[in-house]
């Protein structure tokens, strides 16, 4: 049985640890509509739907190599902002780059982010679970040698680098683009829900940089969803991260949200649209995309209404 979720009959306040609390900003998202959900105030914020997976991460891996074909060609460098997840479209743009023969020297890569541990150590590329080897062998090692970015232009986070690493960024002049998806607690990379209580306003919430921080409980448990097997025991407790500063400083956002787990279930159903349509709000990072040029995809399953299933 499958019924839209509505509070008229049942009131209860929302969990202790969710830090966003608008009540009715949350009824009003949840009733939007697949049919309405790619209509926005802001032209700039473009939505977009893609039901084929095939197609979605294609059209992933086609903007990010297109964007660096368009820099090549114009005798400019390309910095680009990269995250893990999702990962098909990497291995796509590997092919493409190699069957173009398309050199990637002007090419400088940052991830958004690194696991730590309680100390705020980043985790060795040796560790089954880093970021920083899961890019190189989901796409840097696909590309072939003689294409491949000079190893010096790939950079990741490291609990040394986690104050400065936004200085890197910016001396470089900034991100063209800064590609990435959305969390569970609505976070965009590592900047987590939680750390707008640290903040007085919009405005010094949006100049926040790099930096260790503590990972929210929805992240731990949407990581061990569908990275970790279900153990969340395996999940490290912390995570250097780029800021709003890097976000909303790239020339371009290109974000992808493909949370789906099959069965008809995503878990992103309702934060894709509490980010996308709800109130721009520090407690929900993503939601600061509203504010600037943004690409914001969603996979067919993200995409569709959001309503109680019970079996």
């Amino acid at each position: 049985m499958t019924v839209t979720p509505t509070s008229a009959d049942f009131r209860y306040a929302l969990a202790p640890f969710i830090d966003f609390r608008d009540r009715q900003a949350c009824e009003r998202v949840r009733a939007i509509s697949r049919d309405e959900i790619t209509r926005h105030d802001n032209p700039d914020f473009r939505i977009a739907v893609i039901d084929d997976g095939q197609t979605f991460y294609r059209r992933f891996a086609e903007d990010l190599v297109g964007r660096i074909r368009d820099a090549r060609d114009a005798g400019e460098q390309f910095v680009a902002i990269l995250p893990v997840g999702p990962m098909p479209q990497y291995r796509i743009a590997a092919e493409l780059i190699n069957r173009e023969r398309l050199p990637l020297s002007h090419v400088h890569t940052f991830n958004m982010d690194e696991y730590a541990d309680e100390d705020g150590n980043t985790a060795p590329s040796t560790w089954v679970g880093s970021f920083r080897r899961a890019m190189w062998e989901h796409f840097f090692s696909l590309v072939e040698d003689d294409l491949r970015p000079p190893e010096g232009q790939i950079h990741f986070p490291t609990g040394a680098t986690a104050t400065t690493y936004s200085d890197q960024i910016a001396e470089l002049g900034g991100a063209d683009a800064c590609y990435g998806g959305i969390g569970w607690c609505g976070h965009i990379a590592f900047w987590e829900s939680h750390l707008a209580a640290e903040f007085d306003g919009l405005d010094d919430y949006l100049a926040a940089g790099s930096r260790v921080v503590d990972l929210h409980p929805m992240t731990i448990m949407q990581n061990a969803l569908h990275s970790f097997g279900g153990d969340w025991s395996w999940v490290p407790p912390r995570a250097v991260t780029i800021g709003p500063r890097d976000i909303m400083g790239a020339k371009h956002r290109s974000l992808w949200l493909d949370g789906a787990i099959g069965g008809g279930v995503s878990w992103q159903r309702f934060i894709a649209r509490l980010v996308a349509h709800g109130p721009v709000s520090t407690a929900v990072p993503g939601s600061i995309l509203q504010l600037a040029r943004t690409d914001y995809t969603l996979l067919g399953d993200v995409a569709d209404d959001v309503t109680i299933q019970m079996a």
